[in-house]
């Protein structure tokens, strides 16, 4: 057994940097496809991206204003301190690529950030972005996140993503065939799937080459499709206690491949903004209880781990 019972993110930090890494999150003014009505409209069924945009990021400023009020926040505690321009709202590569590609070098411009994370659908990455992508790359630190959400095609259309599972592990094998490290985000609890869909998530994703993994429980949110739809038909959905959640994700980890890093395993969305659950734990709070859980259970990542031969 590891040190840790999972492997953590500011670790796999430390082993590419020198210094403390920050990552300061920009909302560039981007829709996505299901939104614009390209695939759907209405976007998909659990999403108000208020819910994870920070109070900087409002459409109509630039990238390097959000920057310097991001990095104003802890360059004065932190003066060493180094960042990481996180394009997080939307869907970051889904524009034309002359300017997709001008916020990005407007972003790698600015003082002390030393590499872009970039957020985006499995089915917004053409071959000409991804040929940038390798080339920047190569000259900075560079992470594209996959919003994969699930496994099952049935709950991809049921939530409105617009795009398949199969769609998903093209893009991330592409991505992670130029070296580029590739990340993914998945949704634990989402309607209509049991806790064994929800393992066997952890079965497939453990054979593709991902470095990161985020997951979070399931949120309603205020003004979301899915909001309806809980008050419509509350018998869909399976809201978690927390410390059935807590054993969820430690399941999850025990199947998960254990080279990959757990950059979490919850999300708390503004209260103004919650409508369930609301579990009064921030996030630190919650990780510590997952690390006692793994302790009292004398587990790690990937204890069941099978790898496929």
């Amino acid at each position: 057994m590891q040190n840790k019972p999972y492997k953590e993110f500011g670790d796999f930090l430390n082993t590419h940097f020198p210094y403390k890494v920050q990552k300061i999150s920009i909302n560039a003014g981007f829709t996505c496809p299901n939104r614009d009505g390209s695939k759907a409209v209405g976007g998909c069924t659990y999403c108000n991206n208020q819910s994870f945009s920070p109070g900087y990021g409002g459409k109509q400023r630039s990238v390097t204003d959000q920057l310097r009020d991001g990095i104003g926040f802890f360059a004065h505690k932190y003066p060493e301190m180094k960042y990481l321009a996180y394009f997080q709202s939307y869907t970051n590569t889904y524009n034309n690529i002359d300017k997709l590609i001008a916020l990005y070098e407007e972003a790698l411009s600015f003082p002390d950030v030393v590499g872009v994370i970039i957020g985006t659908r499995p089915d917004c990455m053409p071959n000409d972005l991804l040929e940038y992508f390798a080339e920047l790359n190569k000259r900075t630190f560079l992470m594209i996140e996959y919003g994969i959400e699930s496994t099952l095609d049935s709950t991809l259309e049921f939530i409105n993503r617009g795009h398949t599972y199969a769609e998903s592990v093209d893009a991330i094998r592409q991505t992670a065939a130029k070296g580029i490290y590739t990340g993914a985000h998945m949704i634990l609890g989402l309607p209509g799937e049991t806790r064994e869909d929800t393992l066997s998530h952890a079965d497939k994703l453990s054979a593709l080459p991902l470095i990161t993994l985020k997951i979070h429980q399931l949120q309603l949110i205020k003004g979301t499709a899915m909001a309806r739809q809980y008050r419509e038909h509350p018998e869909w959905f399976n809201l978690f206690e927390v410390d059935q959640y807590i054993d969820l994700c430690i399941d999850f980890a025990e199947r998960l491949n254990p080279d990959f890093i757990i950059e979490r395993f919850v999300s708390q969305s503004p209260k103004s903004l919650l409508i369930a659950p609301d579990w009064g734990l921030k996030n630190f709070e919650f990780t510590a209880k997952v690390l006692k859980r793994f302790t009292e259970r004398n587990t790690w990542q990937g204890r069941l781990y099978k790898k496929e031969s």
